[in-house]
């Protein structure tokens, strides 16, 4: 049975480097109908912290990939000076002070075969003395990951290729011990887009961070896969399911990844166009809330229709926001350009004041009413059905992009609308102040 184990220190917030080594183990594990460790590698006590252990427990548990076994080495101290002790008494390891030293064999190159980089072999010379155990009683990384690794039975590592320069030393540890090492597989790096190493001058880089800005896990997890594994084919979207059906080693890329965050973007939104709207509408109630946009009670269904009238439009729950917020406020912000191209003449003064006065007569206050109300008045006015609408729709919303301005209207409301469109036309009429907001009169 293959068993493999993600292994994240809680020194900082689980990134999108370890999300994707998390992703890769756990597919296979699942793949294989193995076995899935996570093992919280917090032996550095001064900086680890809690918070960071609930921090990543929460977002490995919100991108939906569950653990067989957890396990904290913070626990596992005595097993380490076991191991220690062992190699003192053999006569492979000394003490220099408080510290258990292991002494590197010499005239030995030391080779591994990796499952994405093939043969690897280093010689021994370029490598120390290896520290097993600190003077503070502390065990260093490579001995406790070599340790547990072996114990755990972990048949497959499969972690960043930052870690290679770590086997040559953990494999003389297996040796010294007399235990059987696991199957190497170290994936090429996650870069940004400008082929530097993915840090924080790239954007959020902590997968707490892109649950925060409104993406789905679904979303997020289907892009992690494809950084650095292909499914041989061009498919760009698939389940969790599927993933763990095409999944495999084989399909490894050998070379590095790079983020890109509109890939990531269009693939939220691709979830976000084909999720339930009732679903949908739930999760946006707290983005909305937030901003103070709802207030008790909510019409569910006006909101519900809302976002289904904006389902294609936005690629992340924050974005509807942007998008939508004229609807929610009295007061918005005019685009300048828009203002400058739509807004600055008598005769769209006019043209609002006669569109205002339609809506205020039609009855019923449907999408299908107003449409007819507004053919009949461009029919009236012996003008182009744009020379109309254009300066209504940067009146009602602020700018020049939205959804059909009728179906707009009608969700606003006929009472937002017509006040809308008053203060609007006093405004070009009065010239007294610049379209920067809209404040009611």
């Amino acid at each position: 049975m293959s068993v493999v184990r993600f292994a994240p220190s809680p020194t900082g917030n689980l990134h999108i480097g370890g999300a994707r080594t998390c992703l890769f183990n756990w597919l296979y594990a699942r793949s294989t109908q193995g076995k899935f460790i996570l093992r919280i590698e917090d032996t550095d006590q001064k900086r680890s912290e809690q918070r960071y252990v609930d921090e990543i427990l929460n977002s490995i548990a919100w991108l939906g990939l569950s653990w067989d076994e957890l396990q904290y080495q913070s626990k596992r101290f005595d097993i380490y000076r076991q191991y220690a002790d062992k190699l003192l008494a053999e006569g492979k390891a000394h003490k220099e002070g408080d510290a258990v030293i292991l002494k590197v064999p010499e005239n030995i190159r030391i080779r591994f075969f990796d499952l994405v980089h093939e043969e690897i072999s280093v010689d021994a010379e370029q490598l120390k003395d290896q520290v097993l155990m600190k003077s503070d009683g502390s065990p260093t990384y490579n001995f406790c990951c070599g340790v547990d690794d072996a114990l755990m039975g972990i048949t497959h590592v499969i972690r960043g290729d930052d870690h290679i320069a770590n086997t040559p030393k953990q494999i003389i540890l297996y040796e010294a011990l007399g235990l059987k090492p696991p199957k190497f597989v170290h994936i090429p790096m996650i870069l940004g887009e400008d082929r530097s190493r993915m840090s924080k001058r790239h954007g959020a880089t902590a997968i707490s961070e892109y649950r925060a800005q409104g993406y789905l896990p679904e979303a997020l997890v289907n892009y992690l896969a494809l950084l650095g594994w292909s499914p041989g084919n061009d498919r760009e979207l698939f389940s969790l399911a599927t993933l763990v059906k095409d999944f495999s080693l084989k399909r490894l890329n050998k070379t590095a990844a790079v983020f890109d965050i509109n890939k990531l973007n269009w693939i939220n939104g691709q979830y976000l166009k084909n999720m339930d709207a009732e679903m949908l509408m739930e999760m946006m109630i707290p983005y909305l809330k937030e901003q103070e946009y709802l207030i008790e009670p909510i019409d569910r269904e006006w909101l519900k229709g809302l976002i289904q009238l904006y389902k294609t439009r936005f690629q992340t729950l924050p974005q509807f926001i942007s998008l939508a917020k004229f609807f929610f406020t009295e007061s918005i912000a005019y685009e300048q350009d828009a203002v400058e191209k739509h807004l600055s003449s008598a005769v769209a003064a006019d043209y609002l004041e006669r569109f205002r006065n339609m809506l205020e007569q039609v009855e019923p206050f449907t999408v299908a009413a107003v449409e007819q109300g507004t053919r009949a008045m461009v029919e009236e006015l012996a003008v182009k059905g744009g020379d109309v609408i254009h300066p209504v729709r940067v009146a009602l919303t602020g700018g020049t992009v939205s959804p059909g301005i009728f179906e707009v209207i009608q969700f606003l409301g006929k009472d937002k609308a017509v006040r809308r469109l008053k203060t609007v036309t006093q405004k070009i009429r009065s010239r007294t102040q610049l379209f920067d907001k809209l404040d009611e009169l």
